[in-house]
């Protein structure tokens, strides 16, 4: 065989791994970011249950017929340890192995399993359904605390932010002394001046 074909089966054989290496590295990624969405304490190296449920949802593995939330959760319980209530990396590979041939009936297991992965490359949790903060001059004024006046007042320190509990509640003083006194704690200085 002379140099250019060698170079060029070399180059050839190097192209599909380079794309497979690439490829898993999106769905990583995907992994990640579905692993610690809505979890401040996640690390991203292990996916729960109900990430897992909305990482089907969202990329749209789970079509309603084919694959359903109780085909989700059935391929869950089976790729996890038996005490585990989360999947690693490669039992999410697993997962993903089992889901395939479901949602891509009329393809090849290899050829789903591609699908399947195309489905979830790139994708980030979706936020549908949560509140967005209105930005109207309505609620600019409702919510302006230097405008508030009685009772509301005191709930709030000067920057706007929340006193809590001390402006919810009169909370008592125990100390003896009236509340508004200017000179508590220096009856003791007093006394011995004399």
């Amino acid at each position: 065989m002379c140099v250019d074909c060698q170079q060029l089966e070399v180059s050839s054989t190097a192209e599909p791994n380079m794309a497979e290496s690439t490829e898993m590295d999106q769905l990583l990624i995907s992994f990640k970011k579905f692993a610690v969405h809505g979890d401040t304490k996640a690390t991203g190296k292990e996916l729960n249950g109900k990430n897992w449920a909305k990482l089907c949802k969202d990329c749209k593995i789970t079509d309603g017929k084919n694959v359903t939330s109780t085909d989700v959760d059935i391929v869950f319980t089976k790729v996890k340890a038996k005490t585990s209530r989360v999947i690693t990396y490669e039992e999410f590979q697993k997962a993903l192995e089992e889901l395939a041939p479901k949602r891509f009936k009329g393809q090849s297991k290899d050829e789903a399993l591609q699908s399947i992965y195309q489905l979830i490359e790139g994708k980030d949790p979706t936020n549908v359904g949560v509140t967005k903060v209105a930005k109207t001059a309505a609620v600019d004024r409702l919510t302006d605390t230097s405008k508030y006046t009685g009772s509301h007042k005191e709930r709030f320190d000067g920057s706007g932010k929340g006193k809590g509990k001390g402006g919810r509640e009169e909370i008592v003083d125990h100390t003896g002394y009236v509340g508004a006194y200017k000179n508590a704690g220096t009856y003791e200085e007093k006394t011995k001046a004399k």
